[in-house]
């Protein structure tokens, strides 16, 4: 395939010159820039760590560590997108972080196993990283089975699946300790929450953008001097570090946790094809089958060697792409230096644990606005599922009913084999299987066979 015209920024076909994409900034420019595209995924990043680490048992310094991994892995990733190698890389302003889509069933993975799930989720992400990896180059055939019905139902079920989180937090996060749910701790959560929304609603731009880090720096100095501030995990850790490879142990491999987050790999996949097409329009590169290619490539490779220093399933973080779409500012080399930026943070553990001085509370009432951005997302998706399809109906009706049900009933399947648990306590994976084989069934199969559905629109979820 011949290769694109380059553009200039006015969009007049100039072969001589570069893209805006492949153009680089005066260093200052490049910094802030890149550092504004932190600014905007920081919370996104640190997020997943911060909500699996406890749930497995981990103490706060053993959490901040997980989460200044996540910090260093991203940045790798986002380099391997934006600059690549060989087949692999976008080389797009794409930013990768940790997906939200892996919490629920990472904490499923979890359950009843503490420290030692650890290895057991690293294991398991290795085998799907290695498998997306392997099957890059035949998604694009496979995308036409995630339509927006199907996908639109498995982001709402993942920002559905983490507000018990948020609302867990938002009581004090520790069940036995006796100012559990007190009107202290909710209502701290219930001001974080009100500023976020003022700042979001009066802020503009950059500022705009970043609303919920915001709001968290706010609602802990409110916090600090009713000594709801904890400031532990900060004085222990050290100003300079690097991520031990495979810290918490060897990764292992057990057969249930690896097919939950295959699961899961296909999700990000699909998420991280959307945002690619997406992207590609905003910037003037149109993305063709290479250009997907090679994005899944970075993505799968990524979530590969993430576990390797302690990081978790890389995707896209759509919420870049609208600062790109904002800004105007389409160089790659732009989130390549933020990129950089992500790694010198994870290797500064300090600046990492710096996320552990926030209380629970404040946690908490950000939480609700960032995990119900998500489930927003999946419903704006769904919103171009033609709905008035019953058949599409249908399969939205069941697959959340049915993704609900570890959150409505977590007793539920108490009786089923301990293996089957990590898919069935997952209420992503168990929606997403839903939704992928009823659409099978009433839009790909029989007489009923469906005309070709629109590629998924871009779901704005990390």
């Amino acid at each position: 395939m011949a290769d694109a015209p380059r553009f200039r920024k006015d969009a007049v076909a100039v072969p001589d010159e570069k893209h805006p994409v492949d153009e680089t900034l005066p260093p200052f420019k490049m910094f802030t820039s890149g550092l504004q595209h932190v600014a905007a995924m920081y919370a996104g990043v640190v997020a997943p760590p911060m909500i699996v680490g406890p749930a497995v048992g981990l103490s706060a310094t053993e959490t901040a560590f997980l989460m200044g991994a996540s910090l260093f892995t991203a940045g790798l990733a986002t380099l391997l997108q934006t600059l690549g190698f060989w087949k692999i890389g976008a080389k797009l302003p794409f930013v990768n972080g940790v997906s939200f889509a892996g919490v629920t069933p990472m904490i499923a993975i979890g359950k009843g196993q503490g420290h030692d799930a650890i290895p057991v989720i690293f294991g398991a992400i290795i085998v799907a990283g290695v498998v997306g990896f392997l099957a890059a180059p035949y998604f694009g055939k496979l995308v036409r089975f995630f339509p927006p019905v199907v996908t639109g139902t498995v982001i709402t079920l993942i920002g559905v699946s983490l507000l018990p989180v948020a609302f867990n937090w938002s009581q004090g996060g520790n069940r036995t300790a006796t100012d559990y749910g007190s009107m202290k701790n909710i209502g701290m959560a219930a001001l974080t929450l009100a500023i976020v929304l003022v700042m979001r609603k009066f802020l503009r731009g950059f500022l705009q953008q970043i609303s919920i880090l915001l709001g968290l720096v706010a609602g802990t100095l409110v916090a600090i001097p009713l000594g709801m501030a904890n400031f532990d995990a900060v004085k222990n850790a050290d100003l300079v570090g690097f991520p031990t490879p495979f810290h918490f142990g060897a990764p292992q491999f057990q057969v249930a946790a690896i097919i939950s987050m295959c699961i899961v790999m296909l999700v990000c996949m699909t998420e991280s094809t959307a945002d690619i097409l997406a992207l590609g329009k905003i910037v003037g590169r149109p993305a063709d089958a290479k250009t997907i290619e090679g994005g899944l490539r970075a993505d799968t490779l990524g979530s590969a060697l993430s576990p390797l220093f302690n990081g978790f399933m890389c995707s896209a973080f759509a919420q870049n792409i609208g600062l790109v779409a904002m800004t105007k500012v389409r160089s790659r080399f732009v989130v390549a230096a933020g990129g950089g930026i992500l790694i010198l943070l994870g290797l500064c553990p300090v600046a990492a644990s710096v996320i552990g001085v926030v209380p629970l509370p404040v946690l908490g009432g950000a939480g609700i606005v960032l995990f119900g951005s998500v489930a927003a997302s999946g419903i704006q998706t769904l919103a171009g599922a033609a709905m008035e399809k019953g058949e599409n109906a249908l399969i939205v009706a069941a697959s959340v009913g049915i993704g609900l049900i570890p959150i409505a009933a977590p007793n539920f399947y108490h009786a089923f084999p301990k293996d089957l648990l990590v898919v069935l306590d997952s209420g992503i994976s168990t929606g997403c299987v839903v939704a992928i084989l009823l659409n099978l069934a009433f839009n790909h199969l029989g007489a009923k066979k469906a005309a070709a559905e629109p590629a998924p629109e871009p779901a704005f979820v990390h």
